[in-house]
């Protein structure tokens, strides 16, 4: 019987968080819809008891949790572009799913469960860097979606008692993010552009910022998340990210270094939805996860680009 659950689990970060729970040889259920996740990043998790199902879906949600200690909830529709383009995918995605889980969750006795929060709650606040105690000013439908989600859990600890813990996300890239939608992350269409020669587009002028956080830093962090002490984290958010950040313009100069690109990037309008400058303060994850960046933004952008060159994130 499974202790863990990863949801989202064919998709970049369920996918990273799965991996390096087998790796240590935990007995893993994984479930997803395939709407975003692929296939292809089930190969290597064979020991993972897998369920394809949508978490919209409350039957899915109670077999997914059955006999389950710890819930790492990274399941979503996670795009501001496409919640623009279609809100009410994004809501059923991200909160009916997420609240059917916790129902679930509780139901079938799950001791807590770690959700993938996004720094898009946040907004467009001038203050750097973002902070928890911040008032959230969520721009874009899905930064509403994914806060929606966190007050959920919150309620779920406060009324029900579920162990539950909120991980805000800034800027995640690394191996198995897919980099073939218009959707995908920014550096992912940046790497596979770039080592197919192909043109390069900034939306804006390059010179907004944000807190690139490879995925191993994700991973580390959400592995602590699990295992800290109900009394110091339960019912908490905490922003997991590196404190640093790059603009697009200066990301797009070592990507050039490290692919060998000969081009020059062209600009476009800035995005609907989109923020200006994104930048964490760790502060919190520091203190009660006893949390630390593991690997910094280049050394980040190197793996990612052999990875996407030769499928390996390299020594």
């Amino acid at each position: 019987m499974a202790k863990y659950l990863v949801t989202g689990a064919a998709g970049f970060i369920g996918r990273s968080i799965a991996a390096a729970l087998l790796a240590r040889g935990e007995t893993v259920r994984g479930v997803d819809n395939f709407i975003t996740g692929k296939r292809e990043n089930l190969v290597g998790l064979e020991g993972m008891e897998f369920l394809e199902g949508d978490l919209a879906d409350a039957a899915v949600c109670a077999e997914a949790c059955a006999g389950v200690e710890i819930v790492f909830h990274e399941a979503a529709l996670a795009s501001v572009p496409r919640s623009v383009e279609d809100p009410v995918a994004t809501n059923v995605a991200c909160v009916d799913a997420t609240l059917n889980l916790l129902v679930a969750a509780r139901a079938t006795g799950v001791r807590r469960v770690i959700y993938a929060g996004s720094s898009a709650a946040y907004g467009d606040a001038a203050t750097l860097p973002k902070h928890e105690g911040m008032l959230p000013d969520p721009i874009s439908p899905y930064a509403v979606a994914k806060l929606a989600g966190e007050h959920y859990l919150r309620s779920f600890t406060r009324v029900y008692g579920l162990e539950t813990v909120v991980l805000r996300y800034f800027n995640v890239f690394g191996p198995y993010q897919d980099p073939m939608s218009h959707y995908s992350g920014v550096l992912a269409i940046f790497c596979r552009r770039m080592l197919a020669g192909e043109p390069v587009t900034i939306h804006g002028d390059g010179e907004q910022s944000r807190d690139f956080t490879y995925i191993e830093n994700v991973v580390h962090g959400n592995l602590l998340a699990a295992a800290v002490p109900a009394e110091k984290v339960s019912g908490r958010t905490m922003n997991l990210a590196t404190g640093s950040r790059a603009t697009l313009n200066q990301t797009f100069a070592i990507l050039r270094e490290l692919t060998g690109y000969a081009g020059e990037p062209s600009y476009s309008t800035s995005r609907a939805g989109d923020i200006r400058d994104s930048l964490a303060d760790i502060g919190v994850a520091r203190k009660l996860l006893g949390y630390e960046p593991k690997v910094d933004f280049r050394e980040g952008l190197r793996r990612t680009v052999e990875w996407y060159r030769t499928g390996t994130a390299g020594a």
